[in-house]
């Protein structure tokens, strides 16, 4: 099980919402099976229903096509 507060500090480079959701689907692709959101990303770009759109990245994961 991963953090997303976890995956925020070991990314410092990740500094908006859509290069976020990319480090979410990629972290679902990479086998962790949970994410805890446990932390509101504090970006500009963030959308009022980020849970949501982060669930769905996670789930979706990475497309390799």
């Amino acid at each position: 099980m991963a953090k997303l507060s976890e995956l925020i500090i070991q990314y410092p480079e990740v500094d908006n919402f859509l290069a976020l959701e990319n480090l979410v689907a990629n972290a679902g692709s990479s086998g962790i099976m949970f994410l805890e959101f446990d932390v509101k990303p504090d970006y500009r770009d963030t959308p009022k229903q980020w849970e949501w759109k982060l669930e769905a990245a996670f789930t979706r994961g990475i497309d390799n096509e």
